[in-house]
């Protein structure tokens, strides 16, 4: 039940915006739940594959009283729209009421205001797992992005495999090979844990809507195992974003 008292603002809405905006090309539509400390969703994508965790931290929020907790149900693709009509210098202004989620943006000279109606979600394994990764990368964001779009051209599938010294990420198609191979240096952290090699298979449709969160963060960590789920974490100051995608277990 939403909490009518609940008055939340932001002076900069563009990483709600961007946030958002990824979210919504995974996952239709979702809770968000309004907490002591931030916003934050927890939610699958419809095929049960994958798995994002959006974390809009206190710091980011200009006036946060939250009032009770609690969630709020919205289609996201609607929500994506609205905050296109936001403008960088717009202050943003959020409650609720009515059963309605109402944006406000305002400016020196003007007040926009949009509502969308609420929507009873049923969550159904919106709990993040506990995994346990053997390998873990920390990279920059746009070096993931591009080796990812290398690979694209090549096959439907990305083999990552980490080895103490090196990262690589390969794609096999019927004929042609891609391999991009990322050294352990000052820009590529790369630290394994009781093993000596990881590797697993991923979905490139998925990867492709991840690495877009690259406009958000300067770095990305890579958490892997072999034949393992994979978790990539965005993270600034003031917000966390994780995906986390099943293998493509070989046959």
């Amino acid at each position: 039940m939403a909490d009518e008292n609940m008055k939340i603002s932001m002076a900069d809405g563009d990483m709600l915006k961007d946030s958002i905006s990824l979210i919504s090309d995974l996952i239709n539509e979702t809770n968000l739940h309004v907490k002591k400390d931030g916003l934050e969703i927890v939610a699958m994508d419809p095929a049960n594959v994958a798995m994002v965790v959006l974390k809009l931290k206190i710091g980011m929020f200009t006036e946060y009283d939250a009032g009770n907790e609690f969630s709020i149900g919205l289609n996201l693709s609607n929500l994506k729209q609205i905050l296109k009509r936001m403008k960088s210098k717009d202050v943003v202004h959020m409650k609720c009421a009515d059963n309605m989620f109402h944006l406000s943006y305002r400016d020196s000279s003007k007040i926009r205001d949009f509502k969308l109606p609420t929507i009873n979600i049923e969550e159904k394994n919106a709990t993040l797992p506990n995994l346990s990764f053997k390998a873990v990368i920390v990279t920059n964001s746009d070096m993931l992005a591009s080796a990812i779009e290398d690979i694209e051209v090549v096959g439907e599938s990305a083999t990552f495999n980490a080895t103490d010294n090196k990262f690589l990420i390969m794609a096999e198609g019927d004929l042609n090979q891609a391999k991009v191979e990322m050294r352990k240096d000052d820009l590529t952290k790369i630290t394994l844990t009781d093993v000596k090699e990881v590797k697993s298979k991923f979905s490139i449709e998925y990867l492709k809507k991840f690495i877009q969160a690259s406009k958000l963060s300067e770095t990305v960590k890579i958490n892997l195992g072999s034949n393992y789920p994979l978790r990539l974490d965005y993270e600034t100051e003031n917000l966390e974003l994780s995906f986390i995608l099943a293998p493509r277990v070989e046959d």
